[in-house]
C-alpha cells in the first residue's frame, strides 16, 4: 500500500524537479545506489522494472526505504499493464509510470489513488491523459521531441505538467532547455547513474552528482 498520497508525490515532483530512474538485479547494490540518490538530495525513486524478479527486489528496496529513508517515496516504471500496476503498489508503489498510454493502468492506479504518469507523444494523447485524471504527463521519449515541442503543448494548455525520460543529462545548458521549455520535473536514468559509477561503485560521486543536478534545478527555477 502506498506511503504517500498522490497530491504528496505530484508536490514532490513539483518541488524537487527530478526523478532519478535506475534498475539492478542486486539488492544490495540497489539499496546502495538509492540511499545515494538520497543523501544527495532526491525524494523520488522510479525503479525502472525491465528484468526477472524485479518485484522482489523493489519489494525489498521499498521496505528499506520505509525504514531507514524516511520521505523517501518509492515509485516503478516500465509498467505496461494493470496486473503489473497492482502488483507493485501492493509492494508498496507510490506512483506508477508506463512507456504508453493505457487506460486499464489508470483505473487501477485512480481505484487507489495512487500518481500514474503515462507515457505520451502527442497533445491528443496528454489530453486524453489528463481527462484520466493523469496529474503529470511522461513526455516519452523526451530526446525525440524536446523542448521545443514542450513550448508547443503549453502554448495551448498551459495547466499541463510534463515529464521527460531520455534526452535529459544533469548539464546547466540541457536542464536550462527542459525547464525552461516549462517542464514540470525530469526523469533522470543513465546521464546521471551511470554505467561507470556502478561498476566502481562510487556513491559518493553519485550522491555528489544527484546534489549537483538538484542545484541546477533551482538555480534555473529563481
Amino acid at each position: 500500500m502506498a506511503q504517500f498520497t498522490r497530491i504528496e508525490v505530484a508536490t514532490a515532483m513539483k518541488e524537487t524537479g527530478m526523478i532519478p530512474l535506475f534498475f539492478n538485479t542486486d539488492i544490495t547494490l540497489s539499496k546502495k545506489v538509492l540511499k545515494a540518490c538520497y543523501d544527495g538530495g532526491a525524494r523520488l525513486m522510479e525503479f525502472t522494472a525491465r528484468g526477472d524478479f524485479a518485484h522482489e527486489v523493489f519489494g525489498e528496496m521499498t521496505k528499506y526505504a520505509i525504514a531507514e529513508l524516511p520521505g523517501m517515496i518509492m515509485g516503478v516504471g516500465s509498467v505496461t499493464d494493470a496486473g503489473a500496476a497492482s502488483l507493485y503498489m501492493a509492494l508498496g508503489a507510490n506512483f506508477i509510470v508506463t512507456p504508453v498510454l493505457r487506460e486499464d493502468i489508470a483505473i487501477v492506479c485512480n481505484r487507489r489513488k495512487v500518481l500514474w504518469s503515462p507515457g505520451c507523444g502527442t497533445l491528443t494523447e496528454i489530453t486524453k491523459a489528463e481527462e484520466l485524471g493523469c496529474e503529470i504527463v511522461k513526455l516519452f521519449p523526451g530526446d525525440i521531441y524536446g523542448p521545443q515541442f514542450v513550448k508547443g503543448i503549453k502554448g495551448p494548455q498551459p495547466w499541463t505538467s510534463l515529464m521527460p525520460t531520455g534526452g535529459v543529462s544533469p548539464t546547466v545548458e540541457n536542464l536550462s532547455a527542459w525547464f525552461n521549455a516549462g517542464v514540470t520535473c525530469v526523469g533522470m536514468g543513465s546521464q546521471l547513474i551511470s554505467k561507470e559509477i556502478i561498476a566502481d561503485q562510487d556513491y559518493a560521486l553519485l550522491t555528489k552528482n544527484v546534489a549537483k543536478a538538484l542545484e541546477i534545478i533551482q538555480t534555473i527555477r529563481k
